[in-house]
This record gives C-alpha cells, structure tokens and sequence, in this order.
C-alpha cells in the first residue's frame, strides 16, 4: 500500500512522505510508554483536579482497570483515565506491577515503573472538562498546589497471602536515613494477629502486637519501647 502511494511522487517528496510516516510513529510509541497500565486499589472518586475540592466525575470501583498518565511532583495525586474519562485520584488508590508483583504506588516505585511528573493547568481543565455542568466554575476550583516534599522513602514492599482458611499480609518500609518498620498481620477463624517492628537509624526498636476477635468481640494490645518498657491492654466492643 504504501509502495503504491509513493509511486506517484517525486524522489523528494517520498522521503518527506516517509519521514512524516516515521514520525508519526515514533509519536505514537512515545505517547504510549508515558501511560503506565494500574488497577484501582478501592473505590474512589474519580475527579476534575488533583484534590477533593475538586467536582466528582466519576466513580472508579475497586479492582478496575485503569491507565496513569503521570503524577504531581511527590506522587500525591496522579492523573488517571478510566471507562473513557481523566480524572485525578490519590496515588494511594493506584496499584501497579513492580518486581513481578501488585504494589501500591509510592514515590519510591513511580519512577520505576515508568510513572512521570506533570503539571495541573487550565488547559488540562479545558480539554476534558467543556462538557460538564461546573466546567465555567474554573475559578471556584482551582488552588495553586503547593510542592510535595521530597520521598522520605527509599523502599517499600506489601503482599498478601491466602492458604487453608488463613490469609498473612506483610509490608515493609525503609527511610531514607536507614530506620525501617515492618508489620504482618494474619487472619483465620475470626481473629487477626498483627506484629509491627520500627527500628531507628541507630538501631533503637519499638513494638506494637494487637490481637482482635470476632469471637469474644475484643481486641488486645500490647506495645513495647525503645528501653523496653510495656504497655498493654484490652477493649471489648459489641456489633
């Protein structure tokens, strides 16, 4: 097909023609690697800016299919697109695959999994938004974001296991300056068990186990500090 069309023009014309065939593709390729293919972590609100005061336009149900054009410098808020619609949800409702595994998207991994930095504009509201009822409420909206922090976080880790009625979830989390924390949490027969350990960039640890049961309707716990003194106790509620 494309032997046929260029048979009708000139030796110049045909390499114009190629090098716009070529550019349009390579467009197209770059286009497609800054969208990072995720999944809707819960239910959440789908909305018209990067913050809860801006207009719903949708609701993204959990465990939907959704595509991530790009972040807020710090990864706050990230721009989606979903059932035909962009919007922005909080990056903490993005689950996306790293390491061969699902992960909540944090500052840590975005870069890793191929997530960039954008920026929120009136052109970004003008192109999606013209339709909408509130779409001239441009000025009610819109609030200078402020710049997130930088990561304080230079790794983090999550995954869930289920086998013979039991399901064991574990997540960890190390700082930038060395000090970690890391919980499990394990759920069978009514009770859930969950142990967390925070240890300091000097080594100092602390402690917190807390047992719940649906069966006796309580919940049980017991923290231990840096120096080694306990406290604990227990609360009974009623459902």
């Amino acid at each position: 097909m494309l032997k046929t069309i260029l048979a009708h023009f000139g030796l110049a014309q045909r390499w114009r023609m190629v090098f716009a065939v070529v550019a349009f593709l390579v467009a197209g390729a770059s286009a497609a690697s800054a969208a990072t293919v995720a999944v809707a972590t819960g239910n959440v609100n789908l909305r018209a800016g990067p913050s809860t005061a801006y207009p719903v336009v949708t609701v993204v149900p959990a465990g939907a299919r959704i595509t991530t054009h790009g972040c807020l410098t710090g990864y706050s808020w990230c721009d989606i697109a979903f059932a035909g619609v962009r919007g922005w949800v909080s990056a903490s409702y993005i689950q996306v695959v790293y390491n061969g595994g699902p992960v909540v998207l944090t500052p840590a991994i975005a870069p890793a999994v191929g997530v960039a930095v954008l920026a929120y504009n009136r052109a970004y509201w003008d192109t999606h938004y013209s339709a909408y009822p509130w779409y001239g409420a441009w000025g009610r909206y819109y609030r200078p974001y402020a710049v997130a922090p930088a990561a304080r976080v230079s790794a983090h880790d999550r995954s869930v296991t289920c086998a013979d009625g039991s399901c064991t979830g574990t997540r960890s989390t190390t700082g930038i300056y060395g000090g970690s924390t890391s919980q499990t949490r394990t759920c069978a027969g009514g009770e859930c068990t969950s142990t967390r350990q925070t240890v300091g960039r000097y080594g100092n640890s602390a402690s917190r186990v807390r047992t719940c049961s649906a069966n006796d309707h309580s919940c049980s716990v017991t923290r231990t500090g840096p120096r080694g003194g306990t406290a604990s106790g227990t609360r009974f509620f009623n459902r």
